[in-house]
């Protein structure tokens, strides 16, 4: 990729509802480069975890992949962020997808490194500082 890409960054947050303390915790994260794929990445989760959810949790999976995910690929092409949220026991479960734009890295295979960047020791070989 020597050109920056429209894709889809995806996440998977989850949240447990009974501590008011605790925020929501990314669990996974997936680039998409099309809305297929961004929207692909949310069914093969739900189809994997819907039989170890609770029926009120599994119907909420289920009725999303066979009502919802059509208004869900239809909102990604027209490059809208989307959200589908389920809530198994106290945890709520979010996938999370927004467009963005990839940039490309520049790659340093064959790239001579900046002359100070060999003065640095790796890390095992670091000396602790000194206490105060």
């Amino acid at each position: 990729m020597d050109k920056p890409r429209w894709g889809y960054w995806c996440e998977c947050w989850t949240e447990d509802l009974t501590d008011d303390e605790a925020g929501p915790a990314l669990r996974a994260s997936f680039d998409a480069y099309s809305a297929a794929q961004a929207d692909r990445w949310i069914a093969v989760a739900l189809r994997t975890l819907s039989p170890a959810l609770d029926a009120d949790a599994s119907q909420e999976a289920w009725t999303w992949l066979y009502d919802d995910r059509v208004a869900t690929r239809k909102a990604l092409i027209r490059v809208e962020p989307c959200k589908v949220s389920l809530t198994q026991a106290s945890t709520r479960i979010t996938w999370a997808i927004r467009p963005v734009l990839f940039l490309p890295l520049v790659q340093r295979e064959g790239n001579k490194l900046p002359t100070r960047a060999y003065h640095f020791k790796d890390f095992a070989s670091a000396r602790p500082l000194p206490s105060e």
